[in-house]
């Protein structure tokens, strides 16, 4: 959604606050979203884990999802990728796709291990309550799924990828997960983080969830922003304060710990 100037205007200012970061990731999505100079200025800036989302490899079944890419989209962005030295970069697959069935995603699994990516998220479709496949007749598999899953194992395990984190979430085809795998040493500190809900977390955009922990109360204090991107905008310095108020040291020193 972002023009190649305004996501350099938010890159500089999340560069400003958060000098020297370990981990940067940048969600870089569809390839029909990407440009050459928005590549590079993720690059130049310092990324230091890329995510390119295919989804899947099947051309059929990208049109059936509305996506606007190919497979051959997603080889020819991620062979830049590559060439312009980005060192860690993720793919994520959705198994139980409308039409998809278990060859489908074997010959996707194929496609992605030649391109060798350093992390693989395989995520089992998840209808949200807005999703418009709700309002079809679209029926999960459910021992297509389990099969799908299986086949997504074996080919990341044959990649070198070992799986380290998962989750799950409502609504998904046969009640499965999603998990991300990667090559040993490569794990996402952030997705280790959020799953295990281990460190703090300052969320900043429409819909996103900050997060305060007291470790030693075992709890989680939270401040969400508005989901609207016109209330959010319109509402800012609200939101920032709900971040002051969260971060502001509260309860005794032993809650604090």
């Amino acid at each position: 959604a972002l023009s190649t100037g305004e996501l350099a205007r938010v890159l500089d200012c999340a560069l400003r606050c958060f000098p020297g970061a370990r981990e940067f990731t940048v969600e870089a999505g569809r390839p029909d979203t990407l440009s050459e100079d928005k590549l590079r200025l993720l690059r130049d800036a310092g990324a230091t884990r890329v995510s390119l989302n295919p989804q899947t490899m099947n051309d059929e079944t990208l049109r059936r999802v509305g996506r606007d890419h190919t497979a051959a989209d997603i080889e020819r962005v991620y062979g830049r990728m590559r060439e312009m030295g980005f060192a860690d970069i993720n793919m994520d697959l959705i198994l139980a796709l409308p039409g998809e069935t278990a060859d489908d995603v074997a010959r996707t699994l194929e496609r992605v291990a030649r391109l060798a990516p350093d992390n693989l998220t395989v995520h089992t479709l998840a209808l949200k309550r807005a999703a418009a496949l709700r309002f079809t007749d679209y029926a999960a598999d459910e021992a297509a799924a389990q099969r799908m899953v299986d086949l997504a194992a074996g080919a990341a395990a044959a990649m070198g990828l070992a799986p380290y984190y998962l989750y799950r979430q409502k609504y998904m085809a046969g009640n499965l997960e999603n998990v991300g795998y990667c090559r040993p040493g490569m794990a996402s500190l952030y997705n280790i983080d959020i799953m295990e809900e281990i460190a703090p977390i300052a969320a900043f955009g429409a819909g996103a969830i900050s997060k305060w922990l007291y470790p030693a109360a075992r709890r989680i204090e939270r401040a969400p922003n508005l989901k609207s991107v016109e209330q959010y905008i319109a509402r800012v310095d609200e939101m920032a304060e709900r971040k002051r108020a969260l971060w502001a040291p509260r309860g005794t020193k032993e809650e604090r710990a």
